[in-house]
């Protein structure tokens, strides 16, 4: 799964809008959205909320925890806990990206929230290679990465299968020639 599909996945989350306008309910293929009333808030899929809001139709609510100080309890919790912790979306980096590049106006402190959201997915990602280095020098025949996201497992899909291939190629040139010298006395 690349990038993109992992977006296209991630904006069928629900996000609440304000709408400046009336309209009875949206019928999906997922299902139902609205009604509409202006001033009221309704959740909306983010391609929605993103179509209306760049049509000048709404207003978007930011998620609870894209919050500059939510994000930093969540960098100390992920710093301190030697395991990955639950994240409050499966997509918080593609949502936080897409919310924050469409709303600038809309959600307060946007470049605080960015960083806070860049450092978190940094220290998740530095975990997430040191688990992988700690597996493979182990030589596991599994491991259990609760709490990834789909973003975060992507991001190591291509190195992983090809060094464990590796690994396992040498592994039987190993048994091979260890078998050889032993044959030989």
């Amino acid at each position: 799964m690349d990038p993109s599909e992992v977006e296209f996945i991630a904006e069928k989350e629900l996000v609440s809008i304000v709408p400046n306008f009336t309209n009875n309910e949206v019928h999906l293929i997922s299902g139902d959205v609205g009604p509409f009333r202006a001033g009221l808030p309704v959740n909306v899929p983010i391609w929605m909320a993103l179509n209306l809001r760049q049509r000048q139709k709404c207003r978007i609510i930011a998620p609870d925890w894209l919050d500059v100080e939510k994000l930093e309890a969540l960098i100390e919790g992920e710093k301190s806990n030697r395991f990955f912790t639950k994240m409050p979306s499966e997509h918080y980096m593609v949502v936080a990206q897409l919310l924050l590049s469409a709303v600038d106006d809309d959600i307060p402190r946007v470049e605080e929230i960015r960083m806070a959201v860049k450092d978190l997915w940094d220290v998740r990602i530095s975990k997430l290679r040191s688990s992988v280095d700690t597996f493979i020098k182990t030589g596991g025949p599994h491991a259990r990465l609760d709490y990834l996201t789909t973003m975060e497992i992507n991001s190591v899909r291509p190195l992983l299968p090809q060094a464990l291939d590796f690994i396992d190629r040498l592994n039987k040139v190993l048994k091979k020639l260890t078998t050889f010298v032993f044959s030989l006395y």
